[in-house]
């Protein structure tokens, strides 16, 4: 504990991470083993509690390390980015149509709230993703990205794909 008596809150995001490494390690034992009985069982919880040890000794596990619960967010989210990648196609096919005049091609940086540099790299992917952005450069917390109408900049600006992200991080 802290000399203010706060929980750190490096203790509060360690433990979702042990949980995660002992659920891997669990199953990554009992698929190699195929062995269910006691001692094998027995033996497999001494290892996997022996590692957990060691990595929590070695301050192995940190806030870049990610948890189970992440992958649990990501199906929603790719729900949303598929359909907003369909949207994107038609509106770059309807601008490449209709002709030079109505495309209107800005470069810009547009601020990442994520706090992790995995957030921030899944958020500059998404812009890419998207058809009509490309995310050119990723210094710090901006994002420059290039668009091919402003409206595609302003989408970004409204936040709605990086307060999508950040819950991702949560």
């Amino acid at each position: 504990m802290p000399e203010n008596n706060l929980p750190d809150p490096d203790n509060q995001t360690l433990v979702p991470h042990l949980i995660s490494l002992f659920l891997t390690l669990a199953a990554f034992w009992l698929i190699n083993s195929g062995h269910y009985t006691l001692l094998i069982l027995s033996l497999g919880l001494i290892s996997i509690a022996l590692v957990l040890y060691i990595v929590h000794r070695m301050d192995v596990i940190d806030h870049e390390s990610q948890s189970l619960l992440v992958p649990l967010k990501i199906p929603g989210f790719h729900l949303w980015l598929t359909k907003q990648i369909i949207l994107a196609n038609i509106s770059v096919v309807k601008h490449v149509w209709l002709g030079n005049k109505t495309i209107s091609p800005v470069l810009t940086k547009i601020k990442a709230n994520q706090k992790t540099d995995m957030g921030k790299a899944i958020y500059a992917n998404s812009i890419t993703l998207t058809p009509g952005t490309v995310a050119v450069d990723l210094a710090g917390d901006k994002i420059t990205v290039h668009a091919l109408l402003r409206e595609n900049i302003e989408d970004l600006q409204a936040g709605e794909m990086d307060r999508r992200i950040c819950r991702l991080e949560d």
